[in-house]
């Protein structure tokens, strides 16, 4: 049963629904979501076992596709713009394949629907060894995700989820139904790859990813045969946050983004 999904709603016009990639939320997506309210509604989304959404035990890209579309049809959105990051971008190619009608334009940013391989286990593992009961403060956990992690700014990424609650710290996230959904998340369902999107698709790709490789991009233009692909220099995975100028006029949105 699809879940009714927790979201943020910014300025006014036609829509834009923004899904997140694993581990994000609908607020780092607030200052995109800022750039574009002076002409658009923009609906910064929490995916299932994300954020303030509701949590549950599996989350395919079926399931996360319904939860979205169960927001579209009860907010009354006709054919948004849908613009999905990694997981949130795999989530978003689902819902066009599935059902083109409710969705008016495609944006993906730096993902393919193609099967990878195992990137989030050891994250995963490394979040679940904190000991959240006893932290006393964030950077507690800073350091000992550090130990395990060596990356400095993604554990800061992640450390975005780790909340107070009543006294003491623990994660946003569902860590053991996200552990348990690995496989799919990695993956993309095979019965989609006899489908096709033909609305106008945007793929961002950031040129320091290895997300999209140019055989990755061979499958996207089968599904959707009005691809157009660009690509950002200097960004990598997270590209709306490394160059989000050159981001924002990606999106096609011009001119009301200009300047």
């Amino acid at each position: 049963m699809p879940l009714q999904l927790a979201f943020e709603v910014t300025g006014s016009g036609p829509a834009v629904v923004i899904l997140h990639g694993l581990f994000g939320s609908a607020r780092n997506w607030r200052g995109m979501a800022k750039a574009l309210a002076s002409h658009y509604r923009v609906f910064c989304v929490d995916m299932r076992n994300h954020g303030q959404s509701p949590w549950a035990t599996t989350m395919t890209y079926p399931e996360m596709a319904a939860d979205v579309r169960m927001l579209i049809e009860s907010e009354g959105l006709d054919k948004p713009v849908v613009i999905g990051h990694s997981m949130g971008g795999k989530a978003a190619m689902t819902l066009a394949l599935e059902t083109p009608s409710r969705v008016g334009r495609l944006i993906v940013v730096d993902i393919a629907p193609v099967s990878y391989v195992d990137r989030f286990s050891v994250y995963l593992e490394a979040m679940r060894e904190v000991d959240t009961g006893s932290l006393t403060k964030r950077a507690d956990a800073m350091e000992q995700l550090v130990q395990r992690i060596q990356d400095v700014d993604l554990v800061g990424f992640l450390l975005q989820n780790l909340v107070p609650r009543d006294d003491h710290f623990d994660w946003r996230l569902n860590l053991g139904a996200i552990g348990s959904a690995v496989p799919d998340l990695s993956g993309f369902p095979d019965q989609l790859l006899r489908r096709r999107y033909g609305g106008p698709t945007t793929l961002i790709r950031g040129s320091l990813s290895d997300y999209v490789e140019p055989a990755d991009q061979v499958v996207a233009r089968k599904l959707f045969p009005a691809l157009e692909v660009v690509d950002i220099e200097g960004a990598g995975h997270w590209v709306h946050a490394d160059k989000p100028s050159e981001f924002r006029a990606a999106l096609g949105l011009a001119p009301m983004l200009a300047g």
